[in-house]
C-alpha cells in the first residue's frame, strides 16, 4: 500500500474522527466517538481512563486488533482502517510490540523461546531470530535467563520477558496494556522504570491505564471517557 500523501514526517499513528460503535439488543453503543490522536516517532503517550471509559477498545484499535466503525486510522504511512483481518494480523506482527498486563507467556516454552514466537509467525530464519531474542533478553537484563521457563521466574522478570518478546521483531510502536496491573508495586516501578528506558532509547510507546501514578510516567497522558478523548497535557520532565 501506498505511502499516504498527508502524514507528516516522523508520524507513526494518525488517527482522525474515529468511531466504534456498538449494537447490542436494539441498542447502540458508541465505544469511540469521533476520537483523533496523533503518536510521533519518540512519543511516550499514556491513555488514561476508568473502566468502561473506551480505552480497551482504542487499543485494540490501535493494535490492529479490531476496526473503527467509520473514520481513518493511517499507521506508519498506511491507511488501515478497512484492511482484511489477514492483512491486518500481517501489519500487526510487524509493526507493534504489545506487551500485556498478563504477560501471555506459554507456559512450556523457554523465555528465548516465548521471545522468538512472533519472529517465528513472520518467518524469520531461525539463526537470525534466535539472535533476536538473545539480544533483546540482554536489553531487559535477562541474559542470563534465557533457558528459564516462566514458573521458574519472578512476576517482574515474566514482564520483562514480554518486553523483550515485543522488542525482538523492532516494531515502529509497542503497546503496553495495564503493564504494572500484574505486579506489585515494587517491582512495577522496576518495570516502569524499563519501559521509560526503552523510550530514552528512542522506542515509541502508547500505554493503557487506568492509574494515574502510572500515566504520569509517561511524556504525553490523554484522557478519555465515554469514548471521548479529552484534552491532552504534557508531563513536565
Amino acid at each position: 500500500m501506498s505511502k499516504s500523501h498527508v502524514s507528516t514526517a516522523g508520524e507513526l499513528i494518525r488517527i482522525r474522527n474515529l468511531n466504534k460503535i456498538y449494537r447490542m439488543g436494539g441498542e447502540t453503543l458508541n465505544a469511540l466517538d469521533n476520537v483523533s490522536l496523533t503518536v510521533n516517532e519518540g512519543d511516550f503517550v499514556a491513555i488514561v481512563g476508568p473502566s468502561g471509559s473506551g480505552k480497551s477498545t482504542l487499543m485494540n484499535v490501535i493494535g490492529c486488533l479490531d476496526t473503527p466503525s467509520s473514520g481513518e486510522y493511517w499507521l506508519d504511512g498506511e491507511e488501515i482502517s478497512r484492511l482484511r483481518e489477514n492483512k491486518l494480523a500481517e501489519i500487526r506482527n510487524r509493526k507493534i510490540g504489545f506487551i500485556f498486563q498478563g504477560f501471555n507467556l506459554l507456559p512450556k516454552l523457554t523465555a528465548i523461546e516465548n521471545v522468538e514466537l512472533p519472529l517465528v509467525y513472520r518467518g524469520v530464519p531461525a539463526k537470525q531470530r534466535r539472535q533476536h531474542a538473545v539480544d533483546a533478553l540482554g536489553k531487559v537484563g535477562l541474559g542470563e535467563r534465557i533457558h528459564h521457563r516462566p514458573v521458574e521466574l519472578s512476576g517482574g522478570q515474566q514482564q520483562r520477558v514480554a518486553i523483550a518478546r515485543a522488542l525482538a521483531g523492532n516494531p515502529p510502536i509497542l503497546l503496553a496494556d495495564e503493564p504494572t496491573g500484574a505486579l506489585d508495586t515494587r517491582t512495577g516501578v522496576e518495570v516502569m522504570g524499563f519501559i521509560r528506558e526503552l523510550n530514552a532509547l528512542g522506542h515509541t510507546i502508547v500505554l493503557i491505564t487506568h492509574d494515574p501514578g502510572i500515566s504520569q510516567q509517561a511524556k504525553r497522558i490523554v484522557r478519555i471517557q465515554d469514548g471521548r478523548l479529552h484534552e491532552e497535557e504534557a508531563v513536565p520532565g
